[in-house]
């Protein structure tokens, strides 16, 4: 899955690749906004996690990944 990360006053969205499933990110995603002074901990395909406070979440978007275009063919 490709997860989207907003961040407040950031112009650059956090970008992700994640083996696991979109039900699962979401409830990750769900547990971290309802906790105070939560933060928002992911994973990605490499083993990598990227740490985020919830307070600073703009938005979260999760899709399917699909496979990477190279060059400039469109």
């Amino acid at each position: 899955m490709e997860v989207k990360i907003g961040v407040r006053q950031v112009s650059r969205e956090l970008v992700l690749e994640s083996d696991q499933s979109a039900e699962a990110l979401a409830a990750l995603v769900g547990e971290a906004v309802k906790a105070d002074n939560g933060v928002l901990t992911l994973t990605d395909d490499k083993g990598r996690q990227v740490v985020v406070p919830v307070a600073s979440l703009a938005y979260v978007e999760i899709a399917a990944g699909g496979p990477r275009r190279v060059g400039f063919g469109g």
